[in-house]
C-alpha cells in the first residue's frame, strides 16, 4: 500500500511533465542489444521491451529494421535502453528513452524483482518500469516545423555607428536602431545602462548564528544520487535519492519510504504510518 501511494504520487506529478514531449514522437526504436547485457536479446529483453510498447500504442521498430521515414530523419524516433541498476540481492531495471541527439527525453522509475531466475526477475522488473509509460495517454502529435522562408530586410539598418573609447583601449559601440515612414516613428538605443544590482551584504553573526541553533533546519550534502539532510547536530535525518522529476525525491528515513516535493516554494515530506498519510513541512536549506 505504501509502495503504491509512492508510485502513483510520482506518475501523477511525471505525467505532466513527460505527456507532451512522448507524443511528438512517431517511433520508439528498439536495440537488438541493449548496452546493460551482453548478448543479443538476453533474458528476452529486447522482445520483451518491444512487446510492452507495441501494446500501448506506440509504433515500434528494432533498430536493424527501421521504416524508411525513419531511416532518413532518425529525430522521428526516441531510442529505448536498459538501465541495470541490479544487486545481489534484487534485480533492479528502468527505461531510458533519448532522442536523435542522445538527449534524455524520458526516463522511467525503477523497476524491482527478487525472483531468482533471471529471465522472470528482468520481466518483472522491466514490466514495472513500464508502469511509468504506462500511465501516459500516448497519441502521435506531429511537432509542427515552420517551412518559411526567413526574411531579412536591410532597409532601416544603421550607416553609421558611434565609437566610444574607454580606458584599456577597450571600444564600445552605441548601437541605434531608427524607423522613419509616416506611419511610423521609433527610436530605440541599446547603449548600456549602469547595473543597478547592488553585492550582497553578507549576514551578521548573530543571525547565522540563530540559523544554526534553529533545530527545524536541515541541511543538504550532496551524495552519488542525492542529497542527505543533516541537522545541527550534525545528524543524518533523510537521504533525498533523485528521481526523473525536477524537486521530487524518493526518501529513505527512520519512519518509512516516502516522497519529499516542493510546492509554492516549500518542502514536504510524505509517508505512511500503518494506513495512515503523514504530511509534514521541512525546512531545508540547500
Amino acid at each position: 500500500m505504501k509502495n503504491l501511494f509512492v508510485i502513483v504520487f510520482v506518475l501523477t506529478v511525471f505525467r505532466g511533465y513527460s505527456q507532451g514531449n512522448l507524443n511528438e514522437y512517431k517511433y520508439i526504436i528498439v536495440p537488438k542489444k541493449f548496452d546493460a547485457f551482453r548478448k543479443e536479446n538476453q533474458y528476452k529483453t529486447s522482445t520483451l521491451v518491444k512487446y510492452l510498447f507495441t501494446q500501448k500504442g506506440f509504433n515500434t521498430v528494432y533498430d536493424d529494421a527501421l521504416p524508411k521515414d525513419l531511416n532518413s530523419d532518425r529525430c522521428l524516433g526516441l531510442i529505448v535502453s536498459v538501465k541495470d541498476e541490479s544487486s545481489m540481492l534484487n534485480t533492479k531495471a528502468s527505461l531510458v528513452l533519448k532522442d536523435c541527439s542522445s538527449q534524455e527525453v524520458l526516463s522511467t522509475l525503477t523497476g524491482k524483482s527478487k525472483v531468482k531466475e533471471f529471465e522472470d526477475a528482468y520481466k518483472e522488473a522491466i514490466t514495472e518500469a513500464f508502469g511509468t509509460i504506462q500511465a501516459l495517454d500516448y497519441t502521435y502529435a506531429p511537432k509542427e516545423r515552420n517551412s518559411e522562408p526567413i526574411t531579412v530586410s536591410f532597409k532601416n539598418d544603421v550607416k553609421d555607428m558611434e565609437k566610444k573609447r574607454e580606458p584599456k583601449n577597450k571600444v564600445n559601440e552605441v548601437v541605434v536602431k531608427q524607423v522613419a515612414t509616416p506611419e511610423e516613428q521609433v527610436y530605440k538605443s541599446n547603449e548600456p545602462v549602469v547595473s543597478k544590482i547592488e553585492k550582497a551584504v553578507p549576514l551578521s553573526k548573530e543571525a547565522t548564528n540563530n540559523e544554526k541553533n534553529d533545530s527545524n533546519i536541515l541541511y543538504a550534502q550532496e551524495i552519488p544520487n542525492g542529497f542527505q539532510l543533516v541537522d545541527s547536530t550534525p545528524k543524518i535525518r533523510l537521504k533525498l535519492l533523485r528521481t526523473s522529476i525536477p524537486d521530487v525525491y524518493t526518501v529513505e528515513h527512520d519512519k518509512d519510504n516516502g516522497v519529499v516535493y516542493k510546492k509554492d516554494g516549500k518542502w514536504f515530506l510524505e509517508y505512511f504510518i500503518g494506513d495512515t498519510l503523514k504530511t509534514e513541512e521541512l525546512n531545508i536549506k540547500f
